[in-house]
């Protein structure tokens, strides 16, 4: 068996790859030697947040943007978050999609994908709900997973009541998608395997605990300490998924660029989901790092078409 990053790769990409690559040639240029806000400080995280709201709100139309968000609250059990609802106009909910925010679960906010989940909204007919849950260092594990949870059980009881339908997929960009997949796994522990039809996974964090080759080339990082620093094992399943019994979750697509840190990881939890039974489509994008579909490049532009169309093709599925 030959196995290959130019398997992964779909050739129509090719023609995006220099103008993808000039973008960050020039991004990295304006940026200088300007350092970035240490969040290790209070005022670190205090800036780094700030930057985060800002980069939310200059993405926002100038116009009133359709469909519209609406602010509520899933309640499950006691528990209760906020989430941000934007549902078809016009049409009948084909599904509702679980929208997890990344960030390195110490900053971010569930409005930076606002505009993404209106496209899917509008051009889909899927409904999204994206879940703001709490963050580090103030809130560390589990405090966000205990949220995402939340948000699911709540889709699972409300979602037919509330939107029509009971079909749901669920999809997380970076922390985000770690934090799909723990959610997942905490959801077929209790029973519900098949409560989500499919998972879209942006360039995850998979192993936080450093023991596997992947997980050492974050090893220090910011943001697992911050997160799940004192937690007594990281290599647990709920920290770290790839550890995890991987039997009985959905399909799942798995995205990553080919220059990010955890293209490794990635391709790492691609294998143990396939050697689990688990259906996967795993797609990597040339010249393109850790948060590219984000940016306003066509490798993102192009990935972004791609989760929307695999998503509408596990919802079409029943």
């Amino acid at each position: 068996m030959r196995m290959g990053l130019e398997s992964l790769v779909d050739d129509e990409l090719a023609a995006s790859v220099e103008e993808t690559r000039a973008f960050y040639v020039a991004r990295a240029a304006s940026r200088g030697d300007a350092a970035a806000p240490d969040p290790r400080t209070p005022q670190g995280l205090r800036e780094v947040r700030r930057l985060e709201q800002e980069r939310a709100a200059g993405v926002r139309s100038p116009t009133p943007p359709t469909p519209p968000i609406v602010e509520a609250h899933a309640e499950f059990a006691g528990r209760t978050v906020p989430v941000r609802i934007v549902a078809p106009e016009g049409a009948a909910a084909r599904a509702v999609h679980l929208d997890v925010h990344g960030g390195g679960f110490y900053m971010g906010l569930a409005a930076r994908g606002d505009e993404r989940n209106r496209a899917l909204a509008r051009d889909a007919a899927i409904a999204v709900v994206s879940v703001e849950y709490r963050l580090a260092p103030e809130h560390p594990w589990p405090a966000a997973p205990d949220d995402c949870e939340t948000a699911a059980l709540w889709l699972v009881e409300r979602c037919e009541a509330r939107f029509g339908t009971g079909r749901l997929t669920i999809g997380g960009v970076s922390a985000g998608a770690t934090l799909a997949m723990a959610t997942l796994l905490r959801l077929r522990d209790r029973g519900m395997a098949g409560a989500f039809a499919g998972a879209a996974l942006e360039f995850g964090t998979y192993d936080l605990s450093g023991a596997t080759p992947a997980g050492r080339l974050i090893e220090g990082e910011y943001f697992i300490e911050a997160y799940a620093g004192h937690a007594p094992d990281r290599t647990a399943p709920d920290i770290s998924p790839i550890f995890g019994d991987l039997h009985g979750l959905p399909a799942a697509l798995l995205l990553v660029g080919q220059r990010d840190i955890l293209l490794g990881d990635n391709l790492a939890m691609a294998a143990r989901l396939c050697a689990a039974g688990c259906e996967v489509d795993v797609r990597v994008y040339p010249e393109s790092p850790h948060g590219f579909t984000l940016h306003p490049t066509p490798m993102a532009r192009a990935a972004n078409r791609d989760v929307q169309a695999w998503l509408t093709d596990r919802v079409a599925r029943g």
